[in-house]
């Protein structure tokens, strides 16, 4: 009698080392699972009991003492009390309940977009979303069936899909600005999972989390909006701003030899003289005043020089410090006993000790008497 019934299967479990969401539990030629079989299920798993094709019963996380009592459907489609006497074979599926995070999404083709400021723009995106499996027997009756094992790589696409359906039809109603959407990633990708919810609740599943990690625009509207941001950073300053990019031009011109560089750069320089020909007109004169103040006459040839040279670039005297003259207020050579411009005295007598002093003080250094 003990050759014909098979052993016991004592305990049923199983543990999910990779991305594999449904597993068909083996159970070997020898066993049967009898009354008194324990069932331990794992957290993040439920364990589904079929019986002739039909789902019978469920057990979520937790060790189950197979009996009666805890498998009501089995017992009665089964006839689970005379189990040592009829032994029966189920087959077992367990589930993988967690998370599946990092299901990359990204657009095949660009998604087109209505913006007010750019008009009709394309769009390329790519992201992430994840999900779970929240209803194990709507699960398997409309995805994996009987199959022995299911891998979240084949309901993935499927998944993917309506994500990027349901992206699409948001982008074309919402109406964010382009120059808005990078600070509405978050609002976006919320908005699209609880979009998806509902269909991927038909399924079984449920989506935890959209994520948008970029929206890229077209190479021209990033162009576009990198002008539109310069302008603004220039703000009062778009005179100065438009002169600089006119001088860019006519030097961009100049420096190209052939007679079309030459032709352009005439044209440039035409255009560009009626913007800013008062300005370097101001500017030149500017210079010009600036320059006459910053020099003074060499006193062996009576050349130009600037203020602090050492040698005359004309003869090569050596110069002199200088000072300022105190009638006319202009640089002349240390030492000069007058002003060459003036004729200011350069130094005068103390009335009080007598003392040299420079010429345009106002009281004697040495005695402190106030100089007339």
């Amino acid at each position: 009698m003990g050759f014909i019934k098979k052993n016991l299967l004592k305990v049923i479990e199983w543990e999910f080392l990779t991305d594999e969401m449904v597993h068909k539990y083996e159970i070997p030629e020898r066993y049967e699972i009898m009354n008194k079989s324990k069932l331990i299920v794992r957290e993040s798993q439920a364990a589904i009991f079929v019986y002739q094709g039909q789902i019978a019963d469920v057990f979520t996380a937790g060790t189950w003492t197979l009996e009666t009592d805890n498998v009501p459907v089995l017992s009665k489609l089964a006839a689970w009390k005379y189990a040592w006497e009829m032994p029966n074979r189920v087959d077992i599926y367990f589930v993988n309940l967690k998370q599946f995070i990092d299901m990359k999404w990204g657009t095949a083709n660009p998604i087109m977009m209505r913006d007010k400021d750019f008009g009709m723009i394309r769009l390329l995106g790519h992201g992430e979303y994840s999900f779970h499996v929240c209803n194990p027997s709507l699960f398997m009756r409309e995805c994996f069936g009987t199959v022995r094992s299911y891998s979240s790589d084949r309901i993935h696409a499927y998944l993917k899909d309506i994500v990027l359906m349901e992206l699409t039809d948001l982008l074309g109603e919402c109406e964010i600005p382009a120059l808005d959407l990078a600070s509405n990633y978050r609002e976006l990708g919320d908005t699209v999972r609880d979009k998806v919810s509902e269909k991927f609740g038909k399924l079984g599943v449920a989506a935890d989390e959209v994520i948008i990690k970029n929206l890229k625009l077209p190479e021209a509207v990033e162009q576009a909006m990198d002008k539109r941001t310069t302008l603004g950073v220039m703000g009062d300053k778009m005179s100065e701003y438009a002169q600089y990019e006119s001088v860019g031009a006519m030097r961009d011109a100049a420096q190209n030899p052939g007679a079309g560089g030459m032709f352009a750069g005439i044209g440039v320089g035409l255009g560009a003289g009626t913007r800013i020909g008062a300005g370097f007109a101001d500017s030149f004169d500017s210079a010009i005043n600036q320059g006459a103040k910053n020099t003074v006459e060499c006193s062996k040839c009576g050349a130009k020089m600037p203020v602090g040279a050492k040698f005359c670039p004309e003869c090569g005297n050596k110069t002199s410090a200088t000072i300022k003259c105190s009638g006319c207020g202009k640089d002349i050579a240390e030492g000069s006993k007058f002003c060459p411009e003036c004729g200011q005295p350069t130094s005068t007598k103390c009335p009080g000790c007598g003392k040299d002093i420079k010429g345009g003080v106002k009281f004697c250094p040495e005695c402190g008497h106030k100089v007339n």
